[in-house]
């Protein structure tokens, strides 16, 4: 491990300097042309073989050519959101932000990749720099059709937690991150003056009954333990205090923490939206959006990865991380191999405050970038193992 800490020294600038490059530069999804080719140069200066997938986006690159094959993933994708921030590397592309961390994630995956190149393993090495994580069902998906799971016999990857000190690595056996669909129910009727409710299907009180009735039935009808949750994010209708209008819409997410459910939400809640909305005279036209599955982290991996913490850090490092109500598209990849999720501390120790995801002001304690690729490395060895 002299090599690695050696690397780290003489390269911790370089990986900050990256970081900030992609940082500046963000591309949302399928989008990412300058980010792949960043990407692309780099592993071809450490004499690798990267191979860009057919949609263009994305680098897919192996390191060796014998032994159990360990795969490794970063997602590569900014979000659509305008980046808040007063610094020198804030974004350059109006509506575009790294503001989940992704520009970590690759930067880290193309540190341990420089270290892990220079080493002779009992093994191989996939990595994966993904596109489209943030656009639903995610670019996993893509890529799985493609091959990228072939021969894997596991795989893992981190994501940044901004509620953890650099320094500290989540770990969690089971659910770690949740199924999340998109339901949108439309309800239509003949409209009509408010003075005469009874002569109309009154889609307002529909609405009303749907939104309420909807999650409160869930809850009764699916096991507590799979954390099943239903909120709506929007509803419309009419515009006129004095006129029931003859359409409406409520549109939210299902979030869950059991793959079974998962498989089973969308019939029941198109049984219980005809249930509910039939008494009022309304139609409804039902949309389910499936999107991922819930990130369930295999014990075997986990222990990997615990092994990783101890062997590079130390118990103290360790930090045994809550369960999100996020959806992660890596997800996908456990549907072929059994694998893991770390989450990674990136909030400087002492901080008076902590930032979230998906905010226009999110950013990192870059020395946890140093911290992610020495995770990295120590997962393969463990791994490899």
């Amino acid at each position: 491990m002299n090599v690695l800490d050696k690397w780290l020294a003489a390269h911790g600038e370089e990986l900050i300097a990256i970081r900030r490059d992609l940082h500046a530069h963000p591309e949302i999804a399928f989008d990412e042309h300058r980010t792949t080719r960043v990407i692309a140069e780099r592993l071809r200066g450490l004499g690798l073989a990267p191979v860009v997938p057919t949609g263009g986006t994305g680098v897919l690159c192996d390191i060796g050519t014998d032994g159990p094959l360990i795969a490794l993933r970063a997602d590569i994708d900014a979000l659509p959101i305008d980046d808040a921030k007063d610094v020198p590397y804030r974004s350059t592309n109006p509506g575009a932000c790294h503001a989940c961390g992704h520009d970590a994630h690759t930067t880290i995956l193309l540190g341990a990749a420089a270290v892990l190149a220079g080493m002779d393993l009992p093994g191989r090495i996939r990595l994966i720099f993904q596109p489209a994580e943030e656009r639903i069902p995610g670019g996993a998906l893509g890529l799985i059709a493609a091959g990228v799971m072939k021969d894997v016999e596991a795989i893992y990857a981190l994501h940044c937690d901004p509620r953890v000190d650099v320094g500290r690595i989540g770990l969690r056996v089971g659910p770690i991150t949740a199924a999340c669909d998109t339901l949108d129910v439309a309800l239509s009727g003949n409209g009509g003056h408010t003075a005469r409710p009874h002569l109309t299907a009154d889609i307002v009180y529909a609405l009303g009954r749907l939104i309420t009735d909807l999650p409160g039935l869930l809850s009764r009808r699916v096991d507590p333990r799979a954390s099943l949750s239903l909120v709506w994010g929007t509803v419309e209708a009419g515009n006129a205090p004095n006129a029931i209008p003859p359409t409406g819409s409520a549109r939210g997410t299902l979030r869950m923490l059991d793959h079974a459910v998962w498989d089973t939400a969308e019939p029941l809640v198109r049984q219980l939206v005809e249930e509910i909305v039939a008494p009022t005279g309304a139609r409804a036209a039902i949309r389910y959006e499936r999107g991922v599955p819930p990130v369930v982290n295999e014990p075997g991996a986990v222990e990997v990865q615990r092994a990783a913490v101890l062997a590079g850090f130390g118990p103290d490092a360790l930090d045994e991380t809550v369960q999100s109500m996020g959806g992660e598209d890596f997800a996908w990849y456990l549907e072929h191999a059994p694998g893991a999720l770390a989450r990674l501390g990136v909030r400087t120790p002492g901080a008076a405050a902590s930032l979230d995801l998906h905010q226009s002001t999110f950013d990192i304690d870059e020395a946890a970038i140093a911290v992610g690729v020495r995770f990295m490395v120590h997962t393969v060895l463990a791994a490899l193992a």
